[in-house]
């Protein structure tokens, strides 16, 4: 079975795994490539499991292992056009990489890789769904300032949804940030705030999509428990009820053992 696994989630590093106990890609590489290594290993994944590296956008907080992963695994590293020019004028990836463009879709082992453009200060920024299979899929969305209709779609389409719960909006306010950044935060090429986040799972439940979870959270902006709270008041006021209508949880700073069968 399937399975996706939040090896990493927040501003100091992203990362995902998405596949079976032995075949799977990496949606991100945001951390060192040790501490990957070693989030791989205590959810009992081996390294040589991963096909493929899936690079949404070329901020550090996304990529910053991908060079030395590829080159120490012999990884391809897929993108779009934006990201991999990205990626090699700012030397976070070694000439000699096997760098692919995913356009729309690819098909990876038994997998179906599918790109959908977000909206954020990148050069060409983008999230991921991955279909297993056995016709089962899952979305990794975060980066973004607003939901787009095509994501918004594909969030619909799938079995398992990880939709970035960004900041709380008065908190990033009167936080300690440069306003230019809680501008760039706050724009539609910035990030979703856990209002924002909280009324697109509402639909989302409404229109069948029941497993959910929290990703890139603000270690200044924001708390886990502000964020769910935030998203189940929603699906409450919605006449939803947390796990029983739906299952929903907050994606890990840090690694621990974790992962979501979809």
């Amino acid at each position: 079975m399937a399975r996706v696994v939040p090896l990493f989630s927040g501003s100091k590093g992203n990362s995902y795994y998405i596949g079976t106990l032995n075949e799977g890609v990496l949606i991100d590489a945001g951390r060192s490539c040790k501490q990957i290594e070693n989030a791989m290993e205590a959810n009992g994944l081996k390294m040589s499991n991963i096909s493929s590296v899936f690079v949404t956008h070329e901020h550090t907080d996304h990529c910053s292992a991908v060079k030395v992963l590829a080159k120490r695994y012999n990884l391809p590293v897929y993108a779009s056009l934006g990201t991999l020019n990205a990626l090699e004028s700012g030397n976070k990836i070694s000439p000699d990489t096997d760098t692919i463009l995913i356009e729309t879709e690819i098909a990876i082992g038994n997998m179906l890789v599918q790109r959908y453009n977000t909206p954020h200060d990148a050069a060409e920024s983008c999230c991921f769904r991955v279909t297993a299979s056995d016709g089962k899929s899952a979305l990794i969305a975060t980066d973004m300032g607003v939901m787009l209709p095509e994501i918004r779609t594909a969030a619909q389409q799938s079995d398992f949804v990880v939709l970035e719960s960004n900041h709380d909006i008065e908190m990033l306010k009167t936080g300690i940030y440069p306003y230019p950044l809680k501008r760039r935060i706050l724009s539609d090429r910035g990030h979703l705030s856990n209002d924002a986040c909280a009324n697109e799972l509402a639909e989302l439940v409404k229109g069948g999509t029941l497993r959910l979870m929290l990703g890139h959270l603000s270690e200044q902006n924001n708390t886990p428990r502000l964020a769910l709270s935030t998203s189940v008041s929603a699906l409450d006021n919605a006449g939803l009820k947390f796990r029983s209508d739906y299952t929903l949880d907050v994606a890990p700073p840090e690694t621990r053992v974790h992962s979501v069968i979809f």
